[in-house]
């Protein structure tokens, strides 16, 4: 997604966790000796205002390692095994906490309220008007200025089930969003090396609800090398072509015969540069929602990116009608993060599920509106594989 790349230092300050405990106090503390399948708990660092955040450490009998930090339930490092048995880090991030403050094009967070875009900030629901922060002038992107990327999340852990739950109680009124939204996103780590996420959420007024998580791949390891030579297969015979904001038209078009087309495993490189292609040149790469092929709303098979050099195959399965597949247009060597590595453009890719984009302005599209009664839920599961 396009990246906001300066965002105010203080306003990390300014956002308090809305379930009234610091991590410290809401999460179920692990042993600082952890065996291979529990979860490790360190600090991470502390904000502006002094608020402790944390750092949590899920490892699997296989010794893959993820590790998550309750500032924005952010994905920092995800270590995996190539072909020949060697583990290395496979997603995008900061090495400290300071990275993620000081400017971040939303690195391996939660995204919310509202994933991806609505048109010009607004939208109508039970016949009112809600503005919204146009922090992606002039449209609304990610949850606004302040979104659920930059809350402190509270935090339990269950080695039980080698889970870490996260918490979080979203305001009325938030960025300009209707209803007290409370969230819980989980994050289980299974033994054949997935990342099963969770979400559900319940909110006391009429809302609009799209979560997902903007975790930035990079198959080869470290990012050593960029995706252009991955190879990527979508279970999607059609996407959403966007306006030159980035708006979808509401056109739900067929990927036969376009660079879209990625239902055989296609390399990423293959179209992304197509002078011919105006939704390529709006996009700068692809920044676009693929309507997923599925039948019913169960787990579904989305995405498979897989890496020759290195072997690795990240599958993606979802309840979600859609997914945003995104190759890092924005980045441009101005961020260095992790090792001292400076991020260039299609340094990685993202996999974002979802529902699709401006939702709340389209009649046609799956409805993103969540009441009183009902319960937010969803879930997307990441799956890490060799392929010798």
């Amino acid at each position: 997604m396009r990246c906001l790349y300066a965002v105010f230092f203080m306003a990390a300050s300014l956002l308090f966790n809305s379930c009234g405990n610091t991590s410290n106090q809401s999460q179920t503390q692990s042993s600082s000796s952890a065996s291979m399948d529990s979860i490790r708990s360190e600090v991470f660092g502390k904000l502006p205002n002094g608020q402790v955040v944390n750092l949590y450490t899920l490892r699997n009998k296989n010794g893959v390692t993820i590790k998550i930090t309750n500032y924005g339930g952010i994905i920092t490092h995800w270590t995996a095994p190539d072909k020949e048995g060697a583990f290395e880090d496979i997603v995008l991030g900061y090495d400290t906490l300071g990275g993620y403050l000081k400017a971040t094009p939303y690195f391996g967070a939660i995204i919310g309220r509202y994933g991806n875009r609505i048109a010009n900030g607004k939208f109508v629901l039970d016949n009112q008007t809600y503005q919204l922060a146009t922090n992606d002038a002039p449209n609304h992107l990610h949850g606004g200025i302040v979104g659920f990327d930059k809350a402190v999340w509270a935090a339990t852990v269950i080695n039980e089930s080698n889970t870490l739950q996260l918490k979080y109680v979203s305001k009325d009124g938030e960025e300009g969003f209707p209803g007290e939204l409370a969230c819980t996103v989980t994050y289980q780590l299974t033994n054949d090396n997935a990342l099963e996420i969770t979400y559900t959420a319940t909110t006391n007024k009429p809302t609009v609800v799209n979560l997902s998580n903007h975790t930035y791949f990079n198959l080869t390891g470290e990012a050593k090398n960029d995706i252009l030579e991955h190879e990527l297969t979508l279970n999607a015979d059609r996407f959403l072509p966007v306006d030159a904001g980035l708006i979808p038209t509401g056109e739900l078009r067929n990927v036969p015969g376009t660079p879209f087309d990625f239902r055989k495993s296609t390399k990423i490189g293959a179209g992304i540069n197509d002078p011919k292609d105006a939704q390529i040149k709006r996009g700068e790469g692809y920044d676009h929602c693929w309507v997923l092929n599925r039948s019913t709303d169960s787990l579904t098979l989305a995405a498979t990116a897989f890496d020759p050099s290195s072997g690795r195959v990240l599958e993606a399965f979802t309840t979600e009608p859609g997914i945003q597949f995104y190759t890092g247009n924005f980045l441009d060597g101005g961020i260095t993060g992790k090792k001292s590595v400076k991020y260039q453009k299609h340094c990685a890719f993202c996999l974002e599920t979802q529902h699709y984009p401006d939702s709340p302005n389209q009649p046609s599209f799956p409805s993103v509106v969540l009441r009183p009664s009902d319960t937010y839920r969803t879930k997307t599961v990441y799956k890490i594989s060799v392929r010798k």
